[in-house]
């Protein structure tokens, strides 16, 4: 089994216009929901590729009550944690014109000192039967600013491999705790070391406390540096359409490939794939199946020269 860890769960709403233009009324030509927030696109992601998933965080009032029933026909289980505030909503609005999209995330809900320690004993009790975790995304108000870092560390000592994917202050943080494996993006790769040279950064980061670094780079595809080595992965072309999970995605790639004892190079070219179908498909969680297929070919894996 696998766990994906969301403490910021989302309602997702996604709609569609024929162009997106400032100070004007729009006429939306559909709407999607989505039970949303990374953990559950990366839930999403793992069972369409066959992974036993289990998917845990806090979910509370109207809005959570429609993502849990959203989540209800997926093949993922539920173990999300009841608070009494209300799951925050995502609006993401995508200009059918272009393929550009603009995001609107709000904050979350308050999480009470008795609710985090829920989810901590939910949390234990799963770790027991995983054989990998993710953790992912922001973190709500009221949860501490190391709460990754207190959670990499009890994986580690139930001995299930980690993967953290968040950003600021809780990936500086989460990373000092040794997980095995954190995937910045470019951006918050910068901002956690300073360093803009993409390997520079993401050996930096490394020494940091990671096991190993994988850098979402854009649609220029992967850096990682491992204690195997270091290698790039690029997608074939540049994809036009909703970059919302594309990121998630990767992560689902990675942690699949780690579970069923994929070379490096071939869960890098699982995780490129997989994230260029993603911006391919309607809305986060999903990815555009015959065109990951095709990609997954495609995808281009080159060791980097200099040594992780």
């Amino acid at each position: 089994m696998i766990l994906t860890v969301t403490l910021n769960t989302a309602l997702d709403i996604t709609h569609r216009v024929p162009a997106l233009v400032p100070h004007t009324t729009h006429r939306v030509t559909d709407v999607i929901e989505r039970p949303g927030g990374k953990g559950l696109n990366v839930a999403r992601v793992l069972a369409a590729l066959g992974h036993d998933t289990v998917v845990t965080g806090f979910a509370g009032g109207p809005a959570g009550e429609v993502l849990r029933g959203l989540l209800a026909p997926l093949p993922v289980r539920d173990a999300l944690v009841p608070i009494g505030g209300t799951t925050r909503r995502t609006v993401a609005v995508v200009d059918t014109a272009t393929g550009d999209t603009t995001q609107l995330n709000e904050p979350g809900p308050a999480v009470t000192p008795a609710e985090w320690s829920a989810f901590l004993d939910a949390y234990g009790t799963l770790l027991a039967g995983a054989d990998a975790v993710a953790l992912c995304g922001s973190l709500p108000p009221g949860v501490h600013v190391g709460a990754y870092a207190e959670l990499v560390r009890r994986a580690r000592a139930a001995g299930v491999p980690v993967l953290l994917d968040t950003s600021g202050e809780p990936l500086r943080r989460g990373i000092a705790a040794r997980p095995d494996l954190v995937k910045p993006n470019a951006d918050e790769l910068a901002r956690l070391t300073g360093a803009r040279e993409p390997l520079r950064a993401t050996r930096d980061a490394r020494r940091r406390g990671a096991h190993a670094v994988v850098a979402s780079l854009g649609p220029e595809g992967l850096l990682a540096v491992t204690p195997d080595g270091a290698w790039r992965a690029v997608p074939p072309a540049r994809v036009k359409g909703n970059p919302t999970g594309a990121g998630d995605s990767a992560v689902a790639g990675l942690l699949s490939g780690l579970v069923e004892g994929l070379s490096w190079p071939e869960r890098l070219r699982r995780a490129v794939a997989l994230s260029a179908a993603t911006v391919l498909a309607p809305a986060a969680g999903e990815f555009a199946e015959e065109a990951y297929r095709e990609l997954l070919e495609q995808v281009t894996v080159t060791e980097h020269p200099a040594a992780a």
